[in-house]
């Protein structure tokens, strides 16, 4: 192996002598030695990069959804999140468009008629759920409050008929008792106080987990702060929290519904359940990810449950 002196490597570097001899001091140039007090460099030797050098973050999911929306890309992650996130959740809750239908509304803002009766609800509604998707995306860093869950709620059912309801609130807290699956929620006096709690706990965590966020959903569904749209409005939030924690976000599709449910009504006692039913969602929207050759290796694992 040929070696150089200082001199000869400060130019070929570029840089001053004091600063070699200080990389050859801390042992930041492989095989350079020291005979007396003069440094012999190998003469292949690179130069080493600056300690205070940034490191260039990974493009994250967050940012790819972004510049898609902002550049109204079709085709990619974030054209496939729409028509996926709100088909599944909009039928889930009892809408009868297809997902042909959903994403022809989507992608043209109209939908064919032929030989068939639509509930306008259920258009509005598909029309409405894009732009919750618009405002999680854009405002996926911002931390949940109840200014927030209700916008996305106003968004969600902003005319429809239930906004012509003199009882039905619509970007706001329900006025009259209602029941999820045959169980008692919050009564309309409880809810805001309970909101509050609730939100009040998940800010106080210091790490955000998957677990976590299934756990903010259960018990904001058993408030079920809303008249309706409680669950479109919990997955949404659910989807948005992930997003924020660097956590690979899920959409739960129809064959997960009933196992869904399941968890949901057996978290106190079991939380496998809905862990096991959104991890297995979380791996299907990873399919995806790797469809469209997005790396989501910098964002946070979660075990299964045994």
């Amino acid at each position: 192996m040929k070696y150089i002196s200082v001199a000869e490597t400060a130019k070929k570097w570029n840089i001053s002598e004091r600063s070699v001899r200080n990389y050859c001091a801390q042992g930041r140039v492989p095989d350079a030695f020291l005979t007396g007090k003069t440094w012999n460099i190998p003469e292949n030797a690179k130069k080493p990069e600056r300690a205070n050098k940034r490191v260039k973050s990974p493009r994250t999911l967050l940012d790819i959804l972004q510049e898609e929306k902002a550049k109204k890309y079709s085709g990619g992650i974030y054209h496939k999140t729409q028509i996926e996130l709100t088909y599944n959740s909009n039928h889930m809750e009892g809408s009868k468009l297809t997902h042909d239908q959903t994403r022809y509304i989507f992608e043209t803002n109209t939908i064919g008629m032929e030989n068939e009766v639509f509930n306008v609800d259920d258009i509005i509604e598909t029309a409405n759920h894009f732009r919750c998707i618009d405002l999680i995306i854009d405002n996926a860093k911002v931390t949940l409050t109840e200014k927030f869950i209700k916008n996305i709620h106003l968004i969600l059912k902003n005319g429809t008929s239930d906004s012509r309801k003199d009882w039905f609130a619509v970007g706001n807290y329900k006025r009259v008792p209602n029941e999820v699956g045959g169980m008692a929620t919050a009564s309309p006096e409880e809810v805001s106080t309970k909101m509050k709690v609730l939100l009040g706990e998940y800010a106080r965590k210091n790490e955000i987990t998957f677990e976590d966020i299934l756990d903010f959903h259960v018990k904001f569904e058993r408030i079920h702060p809303f008249q309706d749209g409680n669950g479109r409005v919990g997955r949404l939030l659910m989807f948005k929290e992930c997003l924020k924690h660097n956590i690979v976000p899920f959409i739960i599709e129809d064959d997960l519904k009933m196992f869904y449910y399941r968890g949901l009504k057996e978290w106190n006692r079991e939380k496998g359940y809905l862990m096991d039913t959104c991890l297995t969602a979380q791996d299907r929207y990873k399919a995806y990810l790797d469809y469209f050759r997005i790396p989501y290796w910098y964002l946070k694992k979660d075990r299964r449950r045994l």
